[in-house]
């Protein structure tokens, strides 16, 4: 009798995070389209650095929070999927944050680093990569989704 409720108190949650998860990863996919997009209006030269870095770096924390957390649930209920593609995520996100340019605001974007071309083309490529893991996530998250409630 215990293990029955037990089993399906586990079931229960493994459903709740699985569908959690879905808003998660689209969160996640517009802060990354929104940094892919403000890079591109910088490069096109509708934004200028100073704006491109007030609009982008309040945005750094929350989403280094949120994926974070999904890695923290990923890794709590032994997702496996989850564990491969938004751990190695959360430990870049950490490396990236401790090796931010010296700055008065919370952020990772310096306006006089973000022009540079190298810079420029560095931040692109890491978004539409950031953007394929959320995509796979989402992916995945809905197959985990419907697996659990069917199971």
């Amino acid at each position: 009798h215990y293990f029955i409720q037990s089993n399906l108190r586990i079931m229960s949650v493994e459903i709740a995070l699985s569908i959690l998860s879905l808003p998660i990863a689209v969160i996640l996919m517009f802060l990354v389209i929104w940094n892919i997009i403000s890079f591109d209006e910088l490069k096109t030269d509708y934004k200028n650095p100073i704006d491109l870095c007030n609009s982008l770096n309040p945005l750094v924390i929350p989403e280094y929070t949120i994926q974070g957390f999904a890695s923290l649930c990923y890794l709590y209920y032994v997702q496996y999927f989850g564990i491969v593609i938004m751990v190695p995520l959360t430990l870049y996100h950490i490396y990236r944050y401790l090796r931010r340019p010296r700055m008065s605001v919370l952020g990772i974007y310096d306006p006089t680093a973000v022009m540079n071309g190298d810079e420029m083309d560095r931040n692109k490529r890491e978004g539409f990569i950031k953007l394929a893991i959320y995509l796979f996530n989402f992916f995945a998250g809905l197959l985990w989704m419907i697996l659990s409630v069917s199971h």
